[in-house]
């Protein structure tokens, strides 16, 4: 998450950025993308809890049953990653490490989000099973790994390499 020395320089040049403020921007810009992840994650979460209290939960298998839980436990996991930098912020808030902060906050980041994907993805999963039986689940729950990993992490990483490709074939 750290920048290169190239992308210090266009900061500099081109936005009249300091490092600093470059810094200071990017962390705004995190905290925005994880607005939109954290309220989506926290209300599957809350949800996931109140299921064991409805009236057909007891119909649902031991496999079910299992899912339900690990799914539980993944939104939980990936509420505190997406929530985690916010916090980050407060314990490290005045001790001038915004550049660690960054780092690490994007990586943990990409961690909830990693896990959010999987939580959705057991949830659909769950749905699938309990309404129709285990192969429909496990089919949708494929089709949706794939579309949330499509989205979140294939798109933009063929983003970058096909950029990466035009920076090197116009530096040669």
């Amino acid at each position: 998450m750290g920048a290169s020395d190239g992308d210090s320089n266009w900061n500099a040049d081109v936005r009249g950025e300091s490092e600093a403020e470059r810094l200071d921007r990017n962390f705004d810009d995190l905290l925005q993308e994880l607005r939109v992840s954290q309220n989506g994650t926290q209300i599957l979460f809350a949800f996931l809890l109140t299921v064991p209290f409805s009236n057909g939960f007891h119909k649902v298998t031991s496999f079910e049953r299992g899912l339900y839980f690990a799914t539980l436990l993944l939104a939980a996991l990936s509420a505190a990653m997406l929530i985690a930098p916010a916090v980050m912020h407060r314990v490290l808030f005045r001790q001038h490490m915004k550049a660690q902060l960054m780092r690490t906050a994007g990586l943990v980041a990409l961690g909830g989000q990693g896990l959010l994907t999987l939580t959705v993805t057991g949830a659909v999963m769950l749905v699938g099973s309990f309404i129709y039986n285990v192969t429909v689940g496990i089919v949708f729950s494929v089709v949706t790994l794939a579309w949330w990993t499509g989205w979140f992490f294939a798109v933009p990483v063929q983003m970058r390499r096909h950029r990466d490709r035009l920076d090197t074939s116009s530096s040669n």
